[in-house]
């Protein structure tokens, strides 16, 4: 296998790494390609596609919150040069560090005025959405530059636990269309357990419902809770599904997959599985021959 094959496997393996793991797979790859220097510059673009579609969170200079990097806030250069991220909340923009996950330079951003409004009441009620159901969660609401009406919500929530050989990511964006009347967009959640083993879950679930035409009649504070309230009831359903999935994976799937105890409801010693052998054919040997 030639470098540019490994750096092709290596970008492979990156863009499948689990929730909280990139830098693990990044450390074991470093030995398949054995240069760092044909590393870096080798796995950057696809270091930038793993980012941006995991919404990576990141400290905003200057500010006491975290911004997703993603697609909807990236702006791309014109000139060559480094594309910058847009942050609504401190309306600002940056740049990003996509190896070491670090943000720099900060720049004012001219806002459109006319969606401000709602976007920032839109994110008040993400926000106090946030706080009551995902814990450390970071949300970001952007406007979009094509239409004052359309707008993208977008939520992530990690938990790691190294300590108990487990990892999860929950990541939910939704396209708010106030022209349309209508919200659609997906959860896609992640969750990996690797204690002895290598078992990932990786779903995706795709939402779409139509806004009632009482809210576009609303000023933005009263339309935009009612807004996130119809999101919570998708989301909490979702929820629900999957409690019941895993339920059923603990009871039938996982039940199936393990080995039944003998009739003795004991664990078999592999160690004296020839002196279980010989019992047996010593008991044979009995009902045959009629020995006591």
């Amino acid at each position: 296998m030639n470098a540019e094959d490994r750096i092709a496997a290596a970008s492979n393996f990156l863009l499948q790494s689990p929730p909280g793991e990139i830098n693990d797979v990044l450390n074991d790859v470093r030995d398949i390609i054995q240069n760092d220097d044909a590393l870096q510059s080798g796995i950057l673009p696809a270091l930038k596609e793993y980012n941006l579609a995991q919404f990576t969170t990141v400290d905003v200079p200057g500010c006491d919150h975290q911004v997703i990097v993603s697609e909807a806030g990236r702006i791309k250069s014109l000139d060559g040069g480094e594309d910058r991220f847009f942050d609504p909340r401190s309306k600002s923009t940056f740049v990003f560090d996509h190896l070491r996950l670090e943000a720099s330079d900060p720049q004012p951003h001219e806002v459109d005025m006319d969606a401000e409004s709602y976007r920032s009441s839109l994110e008040s009620s993400t926000l106090a959405y946030l706080a009551a159901h995902f814990e450390e969660g970071v949300a970001s609401v952007f406007s979009t530059p094509d239409s004052t009406k359309r707008y993208i919500i977008q939520v992530v929530a990690n938990k790691y636990n190294p300590q108990n050989f487990w990892s999860g990511r929950w990541r939910s964006e939704y396209i708010v269309d106030l022209g349309e009347n209508k919200v659609e967009g997906k959860v896609l959640v992640n969750v990996h357990y690797y204690e002895q083993g290598n078992v990932q879950l990786s779903t995706t679930h795709t939402v779409s419902f139509t806004l009632p035409p009482s809210i576009a009649q609303l000023q933005p504070a009263q339309a935009t809770p009612k807004i996130l309230a119809l999101i919570e009831a998708e989301e909490a359903q979702y929820q629900a599904s999957l409690n019941d999935a895993y339920h059923e994976m603990g009871e039938k799937t996982y039940k199936n997959l393990r080995r039944a105890l003998p009739i003795t409801k004991q664990k078999i010693d592999w160690d004296k599985v020839l002196g279980y052998k010989l019992g047996a054919e010593l008991t044979a040997s009995k009902g045959v021959f009629g020995g006591s």
